[in-house]
């Protein structure tokens, strides 16, 4: 199973929580969750085992987001936009994507996925530059890959102007 497949079934993502996780609120909310993540496992340097209860609330945060805001009334936002470009590049052995759009989300996921490496040694050392440099790096690839969503859904939605004949009835 592709571990983006994985991670949305873990989610529990139906068609009613992806339309909620539309929400600009839901999107923005779930921008800080790295660094949030990051300084709750910080925390256990200044409350020790405490440090479970930020990391237990940003792992349910995490998990409660997509169900927490009502649909939004448009989806006209970019927020929304990269949600709904989301839908299409996690349903692509279905309903086929572009290719640049897959090798760069790739490319993207990839490297968000190898920038958590500093941010664990900095969390491991106690390193307060190695673990804000990496959590930064993976919300800016992270933030970079829902842009590259959005120009997904746009890609995917564009629909070609129906030709008119010359005999258009009125």
């Amino acid at each position: 199973m592709r571990i983006d497949k994985a991670i949305e079934s873990s989610m529990m993502m139906d068609d009613a929580t992806w339309a909620r996780h539309a929400s600009p609120w839901s999107f923005w909310t779930r921008v800080p969750i790295m660094v949030l993540f990051a300084l709750a496992i910080w925390s256990r340097v200044w409350i020790g085992w405490w440090s479970l209860v930020p990391i237990g609330l940003v792992i349910a945060w995490t998990l409660v987001n997509p169900r927490a805001f009502s649909p939004p009334a448009s989806l006209d936002s970019w927020a929304s936009r990269v949600v709904l470009g989301e839908r299409y590049w996690l349903a692509r052995k279905a309903a086929p994507i572009p290719s640049h759009h897959t090798t760069a989300a790739m490319i993207l996921s990839v490297l968000s996925g190898l920038s958590v490496i500093p941010m664990a040694y900095g969390l491991w050392v106690l390193d307060p530059w190695a673990t804000f440099a990496g959590a930064m790096l993976a919300s800016v690839f992270k933030l970079w890959f829902g842009d590259r969503m959005a120009w997904l859904y746009a890609d995917m939605t564009q629909r070609p102007e129906p030709e008119q004949s010359g005999d258009q009835q009125t």
